[in-house]
Parts: structure tokens; sequence; C-alpha cells
């Protein structure tokens, strides 16, 4: 089996992708209804309800437990490595994105008075930790109902 062939055939590959590309759709409908915009760069931007992060990786997860077993090496590893990814999504990166607010208050405060650039750093990085589990169980459900 050649290489496109293989990835082509690869249903978890492909399972993980479609909770992915529902998650970012969920993000450009959720801001849609709440802002009351289109805002299609939200289809390819990181942060938002849901994760997308959450959802990649727990629809890998729960596809490796319900293919090799839920007692399989396999399950557990991609399950650790889905909580990982999970704690920085809510955790680190959303920390990160508080701090840009506050950095970006302080330019703005500091850009009165003198020329510079209005270069603002990237405010939604992380996400909540709602965003977080809504992710993870669309991504459980998506592989759930896929494999």
């Amino acid at each position: 089996m050649d290489f496109f062939q293989g990835i082509g055939s690869n249903r978890l590959l492909w399972v993980t992708m479609i909770a992915w590309f529902i998650a970012q759709a969920l993000k450009v409908l959720f801001t849609l209804i709440v802002d009351k915009r289109f805002n299609v760069l939200r289809f390819v931007g990181s942060g938002g309800m849901p994760s997308s992060h959450s959802s990649f990786v727990m629809s890998l997860a729960t596809g490796m437990g319900k293919i090799y077993g839920w007692d399989s090496p396999l399950f557990t590893v991609t399950l650790v490595f889905a909580f990982v990814v999970m704690y920085d999504a809510a955790g680190v990166r959303y920390a990160v994105g508080k701090q840009a607010i506050i950095l970006n208050e302080i330019m703005k405060d500091y850009q009165k008075d003198r020329k510079m650039s209005e270069e603002q750093l990237k405010e939604l990085v992380g996400h909540t930790p709602i965003e977080v589990f809504a992710g993870a169980v669309l991504g459980v459900v998506v592989a759930l109902w896929m494999i």
C-alpha cells in the first residue's frame, strides 16, 4: 500500500480530522450567534468554544480505545497525551491569553505619549475549562459515532 492510499484509508485519521473540523465550524457558528457577525477567521483560529485541540485528541484516544481495546497501551498513551494537551489548552495557553490582554492595555497607555507600533498581541490563545470539556465531549461523540 502506498503512502497516499494509506492516508486515504486511515479511518482514525479521518475521524480526528472530522472532529477538528466540526469544532472549528462550531466556533464560526457561535461567533455568529454571540457576536452577531460572521468571522470566517474563527475557522482557523485558536481559542474559543469548543476547543478543537480537545476534540482532536479525545477523538484520537476514543478511536484507539474502540479499535485496540480500552485496556490497551495504545489507548493509555493517547489518553495521557490528550490530558496533557487539554491541560495545556486550559492552563498555560489560557494564562498567556490573559497576560496578552494586560500587556495590550499597558501598550495602549504607553502609546498615547509616544509614537510606536500599534501591533497587538493575540489575546484568544487558550481555553476555559468549559471550552476544553465541550471539545473533549465532541471528540468522544464523533469517534464513538464514526468508528
